[in-house]
């Protein structure tokens, strides 16, 4: 049953109208297939042309951003663009090891023909229309396009109380696993080796965690796992804790909680005194890196390795403390 008032001055009747013109306009775009603007190259790669075209973005950081997607599938999104010879990445000018992107000439020339195939389509459109309608038409897309980057006012008032939870807590060694056993086989195929890995080292772990060189930070919101990272400062020695089980659920995109947890993790090895902290990885991770980086983890080590059941580039991450310099 629909109901025809809503809050406000809009109507559920008024709302749902300017839905299905905007679903058809989305139809009729070709948005919802592959093939856009004449191209074999998907939504979002077509997206990607145009943004860089226009100068709007040139990180894999700003188009996650503008695109709604993660980092993980902007990776492998700009792979493929520089497979196929239409986008260039060159190191950041203010850091090496980050990347900016522009178009080739190739690039630049599909981008030429996307942009005719665009304004083809909408001219045979608004052909047939007065020129006060298509001022209108003009406006009223305008002001859409504005509302719809602005959020919502109740936004901040829905943000959820996370509680970080220290230590071994019911349900933990299970929940971790899963994050992790789901993500990776997802996205990196992993299989029953990893989930065991993590699983059975994880719970020899928890046998431990009260000594006090170790630790535990887990996110909640109520009783949903968000995310966790842990502290072994026994099985490497040698001054070094070890991060392991670093995972965020991607339900929690936007709370900070990678952030968070990483934080009270760099925060607790240093007041524990360690020299150093190490962490292992692999190539492709780009948003757990940049966390990683922003956290003054540097890249020590990369090689080919199965250690997780899957042949990778593993890579090993190394924080100094603070006070200890390099």
């Amino acid at each position: 049953m629909y109901y025809t008032t809503m809050s406000g001055d809009l109507s559920i009747d008024r709302i749902d109208k300017i839905r299905s013109s905007a679903r058809h306009i989305v139809r009729e775009l070709g948005f919802m297939q592959k093939g856009l603007a004449g191209t074999d190259l998907s939504p979002s790669a077509v997206h990607t042309i145009i943004e860089l075209g226009y100068g709007t973005v040139n990180t894999a950081s700003d188009l996650a951003a503008l695109l709604h997607l993660e980092k993980s599938s902007v990776s492998r999104l700009v792979q493929k663009l520089e497979k196929h010879d239409l986008i260039l990445a060159k190191p950041g000018p203010d850091d090496m090891r980050s990347r900016v992107f522009s178009l080739t000439a190739k690039g630049q020339a599909l981008l030429r023909d996307v942009e005719d195939f665009g304004r083809t389509q909408l001219r045979s459109a608004l052909n047939v229309l007065s020129q006060n309608d298509v001022a209108q038409i003009e406006t009223g897309l305008t002001l859409f396009a504005k509302a719809m980057k602005a959020p919502p006012p109740q936004a901040a008032a829905a943000t959820p109380q996370i509680d970080v939870r220290v230590g071994y807590c019911a349900g933990v060694i299970a929940s971790v696993t899963h994050l992790h056993a789901t993500f990776y086989a997802q996205h990196y195929n992993f299989g029953a080796v990893f989930e065991r890995k993590v699983a059975m080292e994880m719970s020899e772990f928890m046998g431990r965690v009260d000594n006090p060189v170790n630790t535990t930070f887990s996110a909640f919101v109520g009783d949903e796992l968000l995310g966790s990272v842990s502290i072994d400062g026994e099985d490497l020695g040698d001054g070094a804790a070890h991060l392991r089980w670093f995972v965020v659920s991607p339900n929690s995109q936007g709370l900070g909680i990678g952030k968070l947890l990483l934080g009270k993790a760099t925060a607790f090895v240093d007041d524990a005194g360690f020299d150093r902290t190490r962490l292992w990885t692999f190539r492709g991770l780009d948003a757990a890196r940049h966390l990683y980086e922003k956290h003054s983890f540097l890249l020590a080590h990369e090689t080919p390795g199965t250690q997780w059941g899957t042949e990778v580039f593993e890579q090993e991450f190394v924080r100094q403390h603070p006070a200890r310099g390099t």
